[in-house]
């Protein structure tokens, strides 16, 4: 999880954000382009929300898998938000990350749809937030969240813009992610490749009997390809094939 440093006085608080058209949004996408992995992609993400929008802090949950994982946040009081929603299992980032819908909420004092969650929240200084899905296709990704200490502090335009973020955020994250896959796959057909090297050195194998070997064993045993191509290259052995 990530963590911008934005102070107070670099917050945008409750003025709203003039002139935020083609260019700035032009900007952005040149530094999601250039965002190393998804952690520099959402950090990014977080802190052009708070450039750009009339809010006090932002955060990032993204899914994966049916996993949440609080992926940025502008301070460490989104954490406890999103960590406090996800334990009493109520609250309008869990609808947003749940049904894929766009959640506003104009006074966190008056708002009666989460009672769980609006008795907790009185903890805290959030007055109004917005919550607006992230979808790369037909995917929901995430959520992008806006958090102000006032009320009422989200306009229909303050809406619009952070669903252009959002749109950006997606396209990024999902790139960001497909690049982790590539490597990871690739990374993983080198690890076979490795084992199998070891195999055909060692037993006088060709490369078919030498993978057949590694499948074999990866079936027997329930245990992932690469998982056995690492073990195999890191202990020179398969041990649970003592005496195969």
């Amino acid at each position: 999880m990530s963590q911008s440093g934005a102070s107070e006085a670099d917050r945008p608080g409750t003025d709203p954000q003039a002139g935020f058209g083609a260019d700035v949004f032009a900007r952005l996408a040149g530094e999601l382009y250039d965002a190393s992995g998804i952690d520099e992609t959402v950090e990014t993400v977080v802190r052009f929300a708070l450039q750009a929008e009339a809010c006090s802090y932002a955060g990032v949950m993204l899914t994966l898998r049916g996993e949440r994982e609080i992926a940025a946040v502008t301070d460490p009081l989104v954490t406890k938000i999103y960590e406090f929603q996800s334990g009493i299992g109520e609250g309008p980032i869990l609808t947003a990350v749940s049904e894929g819908v766009t959640v506003r909420v104009p006074d966190s004092r008056t708002e009666t749809r989460w009672p769980a969650w609006g008795a907790r929240l009185t903890k805290y200084r959030i007055r109004s937030s917005l919550h607006v899905p992230m979808w790369a296709s037909a995917q929901l990704i995430g959520v992008l969240s806006l958090f102000n200490t006032a009320p009422d502090a989200f306009t229909v335009d303050d809406e619009a813009i952070a669903h252009i973020l959002a749109r950006h955020a997606s396209v990024a994250v999902a790139n960001a992610r497909n690049d982790e896959s590539m490597k990871a796959s690739i990374d993983a057909r080198k690890l076979v490749g490795q084992a199998m090297g070891i195999l055909m050195e060692r037993f006088d194998l060709d490369e078919k009997r030498a993978f057949e070997l590694l499948k074999r064993y990866s079936q027997q045993h329930n245990i992932k390809l690469r998982d056995v191509a690492v073990e195999l290259v890191n202990t020179r052995q398969l041990r649970r094939s003592h005496g195969a």
